[in-house]
């Protein structure tokens, strides 16, 4: 990717900042485009899925839930359902570990190719989300700290300013930073992209998300690639 000026490293991410007067002007009607024919293209996917997922414990095969998205906004995000059914109500609103066992046999595929977000190719299409952008957070999600204590993602340090912008699909945090790592380190990665947004970033980030499913890493605590 070809800079005009500075150049900024996280880890072994290395972002260029190029023009980005079009950006924003190109941002959405790129979303509606992309999204509006994914829905199409993936809809034989759909009822593959859906049976799958049916057939394993016959619950529901979709999973909506609150979330918090640009200005603090809240929209429900929908997936297809990777978990057991009822599993926020027996367990509250966690976010997945490694092996953990509320994820169901057919959820384990598809969060490993990323496949139970593609009914957020809807969120997206009516503009809740973008293909791009930080990811978006739970009204009531926390994290435990190194003290036991679990604090609010809204006293960690770039919450507010991490929504300025409309939360994504995948984004330089989802790629790039390991999951347990804390949120507040996951922020930073979040605030580059608020920073440095551009069409051509976002390009680049889709390429590698694309790149990611093919290899099923999405579910890999580490370097995705």
């Amino acid at each position: 990717m070809k800079a005009r000026s500075a150049v900024y490293e996280i880890q072994d991410l290395t972002v260029a900042r190029p023009d980005r007067r079009r950006g924003p002007a190109l941002k959405r009607p790129f979303d509606m485009v992309l999204s509006g024919a994914g829905l199409l293209g993936s809809a034989p996917l759909w009822a593959m899925i859906a049976l799958s997922i049916k057939f394993e414990d016959r619950g529901p095969v979709f999973y909506g839930h609150e979330r918090v998205g640009k200005d603090g906004t809240r929209f429900t995000a929908w997936k297809f359902r990777s978990m057991i059914p009822d599993s926020d109500r027996a367990y509250g609103a966690l976010q997945a570990a490694e092996n953990d066992h509320r994820i169901t046999r057919v959820g384990r595929l598809l969060r490993a190719t990323a496949m139970d977000e593609l009914p957020q190719l809807w969120n997206i299409f009516k503009g809740d989300m973008s293909f791009v952008g930080p990811r978006a957070l739970l009204p009531e999600e926390v994290e435990v700290n190194g003290n036991g204590r679990s604090v609010p993602m809204k006293e960690i340090p770039g919450y507010y300013a991490r929504h300025q912008v409309t939360p994504g699909l995948t984004g330089i945090a989802q790629i790039f930073a390991p999951r347990d790592i804390p949120r507040g380190h996951k922020f930073k990665y979040d605030l580059l992209y608020v920073k440095k947004q551009s069409f051509w970033l976002d390009m680049k980030l889709i390429v590698l998300s694309f790149w990611i499913t093919f290899r099923g890493k999405w579910e890999h605590r580490g370097k995705k690639f």
